[in-house]
């Protein structure tokens, strides 16, 4: 075991009493702040090796040779390894499609690509080995968007790929008939049309027509604890592996087969994770750990730094969409038709799902009856792309948003009235033909947060002159107010919640229950990856609520109990909290029984009445107290293990794109207030303001700061967030918080929040999965205001200072 840096059970006690709907404190809070929280990078064993990985310096290219000699040779290495030294004939892994290499084999695909592995007694010992790794390359075109992607003698990133042809499930086996015009080029990914309406005929009703263009830009998840992990290996010949992780069970399905080993000589136990946002979900260095454990017998730990980070983990989909719009003169939409390309970089990852996403949910939750869709996903020479918070609804709502404020202009409508006056509600049909079966308030949202207080005008000014901390450029002082225009935008997006299209999304749950110290405490027991969501401080109030204990204790997450899934699609509240609470109440029903074995014959209560657990009591639902917690276990231990899944869904048909393929929705609505300083194309993002459905806040203050954060990494990719890649090499040019900038407490603005709690009666508590939804409209947001500041279309993400100019 690490001898520091351990994950700790986290307890919460008399501190944070509060059940559901109560703000209670996260038990983690306090250790991150003060620094004594155990990050993964914080692990540590008394005898461990450092990981180092050699990565390709070009994007494409044939590995003519690798020359190790003189890595081995370094004083301290205790091993290398390449492609030739892998254990097994299993070499490749994915979380859909296995096409990505352990290590790369005969080419690369990507700038960063893993080449080579290396362990040594020190840190600086393995770079300077790795380093001395000779490996000549003989360069191949890059293949780096569409055009070059799609050409009829384009270039395969993925020569003998054997995923295609592809079909629906049949009884037959996974894959049914072949549908070479579904995915129609070996250079993509995945293909998802969907046609619903005759979209001919509302065109030639249409009196107002908007075609627009634009392009999304590729954000990085910029969480701030880099990637890492801890493999030490284990007296079977297994391996337990500490990692900052989003999801145990997948990462264990997809090392086992590479080491040659059964999962249940896997170990895998969550260590401290500094934020994921996605970023996480694929592998990064687990298996690299694991392989040079195994190979040297020893703990190997590998930290990756933060350019290594850049290369370590997919980005968010850049993406071209091409949108079509159609209203009648009294601003009613006709139809829509849009065409989304996705650039999935070198190798899947999650491109398909997210291609799917795009997809459904790229009219927005506006109803219309009439659409053709396209959205593909590519493989190109780029760096992989995969999931990211708003996971391909991010990309849509950008597009969307812009063309219902250019319909709203030409119509000469408010823009706020004019979504509103399209606005689905519940019982409204997507594009895919499913029907919204629980509150759907776009329009109320809209009412919310137009009517939310406007910030004050030029509040930079005062007596004394000009504030520049509140002005565009801020403390750089490149304005006193001249050329400073005020700009306000609003949008509105959709998104979908938990995974979609028949996968078997489920939890699992262990709760127990027992005396200590002479008071009842619970001990809940999942695989959820706490990555900063705040899983733990719900997993505990619900916990309360259901058991009536003061004190619950949250196990360390590992893969000794059934797999959470992922802690992505904002899902982890709404499947995991759903296990805990089924967990939960089977541990009362339990306990209840207990007590009618022991104090049946004390009270005709104990048969007759409705029986609660209420603060470390048994009560009867008209409150009278019937026995303490602590006397009915009396020294018996109850535990149960329970899964939960959501509704099924289905897949999108592959032609049409029909099919109730999400299992719920969720809304949220922003405005931007912006100055922008015309004369050098400066933003100063002023106020962005939310409403949002979340069903049920289980964690008031954990809802809000959701949103909020939500908010801000929309407010990076409107106006500085970016991963610039060069168009003729393929290769990242800013892979450094240097370069790639995010937003800082001195760019994010105040962010009043309104939260609205219409329950969807088909979740736990009524809930609605909360993170991802203000990424996706307060990016077209922002954009918006900045427009109506400057009257310029601004079709690109993120707007740069040259863009506002005119310069670029």
């Amino acid at each position: 075991m690490p001898t520091t840096g351990a994950p700790t059970k986290l307890t919460q006690g008399s501190q944070a009493r509060g059940g559901i709907g109560a703000s209670t404190l996260r038990p983690d809070g306090t250790l991150k702040v003060t620094g004594e929280f155990a990050f993964a990078s914080d692990m540590w064993h008394e005898d461990m090796l450092w990981g180092q990985i050699l990565r390709s310096t070009v994007a494409h290219a044939e590995i003519v040779s690798i020359d190790t000699s003189q890595a081995l040779a370094t004083p301290g290495v205790c091993a290398v390894m390449t492609y030739d030294d892998l254990p097994t004939d299993v070499r490749t892994y994915g979380l859909e499609i296995q096409d990505t290499p352990v290590l790369a084999h005969g080419k690369v695909r990507h700038h960063g690509e893993p080449v080579a592995l290396v362990a040594a007694d020190h840190p600086e010992t393995a770079r300077r080995a790795a380093a001395k790794i000779e490996v000549e390359y003989r360069e191949l075109p890059v293949i780096t968007d569409e055009a070059s992607a799609l050409a009829p003698d384009a270039v395969l990133v993925h020569e003998n790929r054997d995923d295609l042809p592809q079909g629906p499930p049949t009884s037959d086996g996974p894959g049914g008939t072949p549908i070479a015009g579904h995915v129609p080029h070996p250079n993509i990914v995945h293909r998802q049309p969907i046609v619903r309406g005759d979209v001919e005929a509302a065109r030639e009703r249409a009196d107002v027509i908007v075609e627009g263009e634009y392009t999304f830009g590729m954000q990085d998840q910029a969480f701030l604890g880099p990637e890492s992990g801890l493999a030490v290996p284990e007296e079977d010949g297994g391996v337990h592996l500490y990692i900052a992780t989003q999801w145990l069970h997948a990462d264990l399905r997809q090392i086992a087969p590479v080491l040659g080993l059964p999962e249940a000589k896997v170990r895998m136990t969550l260590a401290g994770v500094g934020g994921a946002f996605g970023g996480r979900e694929d592998l990064s260095m687990q298996i690299h750990a694991c392989l040079l454990a195994l190979r040297t017998g020893k703990p190997v730990k590998i930290v990756y730094n933060r350019f290594e980070s850049f290369f370590g983990h997919v980005h968010r989909h850049p993406a071209k969409l091409r949108y079509e719009h159609g209203a009648t003169k009294d601003g009613k939409l006709t139809h829509m038709k849009c065409r989304i390309v996705l650039d999935g970089g070198a190798y899947a990852s999650t491109s398909a799902a997210v291609v799917g996403n795009a997809s459904s949910l790229s009219a927005g939750p506006y109803a219309v009856d009439a659409v053709d869709i396209e959205a593909l996903a590519l493989y190109t020479n780029n760096p992989p792309c995969g999931a990211m918070r708003g996971f391909g609804a991010v990309q849509a709502c950008f597009a969307y948003e812009a063309q219902m404020d250019r319909l709203a202009q030409r119509l000469g409508l408010d823009p706020v009235e004019f979504r509103q006056l399209n606005a689905m509600e519940q019982g409204t049909l997507m594009p895919t033909g499913q029907p919204v079966d629980s509150p759907a308030p776009v329009a109320e949202l809209l009412r919310r947060v137009q009517a939310m207080p406007m910030p004050p005008e030029r509040d930079w000014e005062s007596s004394e002159g000009a504030d520049v901390r509140q002005l565009p450029g801020g403390l750089s002082n490149t304005t006193h107010g001249e050329g400073v225009v005020r700009g306000v935008g609003y949008a509105v997006g959709i998104k979908n919640v938990g995974f979609s299209e028949g996968f078997d999304d489920y939890s699992t749950a262990r709760v127990r229950m027992e005396v200590i110290g002479g008071e009842p405490v619970a001990t809940v027991h999942t695989a959820m990856a706490e990555v900063g969501q705040g899983g733990v401080t719900v997993h505990a109030q619900i916990a309360r609520t259901e058991l009536g204990v003061a004190q619950v204790t949250i196990h360390p997450a590992d893969t000794r109990v059934g797999s959470a899934g992922s802690t992505s699609a904002s899902r982890q509240t709404y499947v995991t909290g759903g296990a805990v609470k089924n967990a939960c109440e089977r541990v009362r029903e339990r306990v209840l029984e207990i007590g009618r074995r022991k104090f049946g014959s004390h009270h005709p209560a104990w048969a007759t009445a409705e029986l609660l657990l209420e603060h470390g009591r048994v009560v009867t639902d008209g409150g009278e107290i019937l026995a303490d917690l602590a006397d009915v276990l009396d020294g018996e231990v109850v535990e149960a293990e329970e899964e939960w899944r959501h509704r099924p869904t289905e897949p999108f048909d592959p032609h049409t794109g029909q099919g109730n393929g999400h299992v719920q929705y969720s809304f949220a609505a922003h405005r931007a207030v912006v100055d922008v300083d015309t004369e050098l194309g400066l933003v100063k993002v002023v106020e962005l303001a939310c409403a949002q459905d979340v069903g049920k806040a289980l964690n008031p203050l954990s809802v809000i700061g959701q949103i909020q954060g939500g908010t801000t990494q929309g407010l990076g990719i409107a106006v500085m967030e970016e991963i610039v890649v060069d168009p003729r090499t393929a290769k990242v040019r800013n892979p450094s918080f240097t370069d790639y900038l995010i937003p800082t407490i001195l760019d994010t603005p105040p962010m009043p929040v309104d939260v609205l709690e219409l329950a969807d009666e088909h979740a736990p508590y009524g809930l609605r999965g909360v993170g991802e939804a203000p990424t996706l409209s307060s990016t077209p947001a922002v954009l918006a205001a900045i427009r109506d500041a400057t009257g310029l279309e601004l079709t690109r993400t993120p707007v740069r200072p040259e863009h506002l100019t005119g310069t670029g």
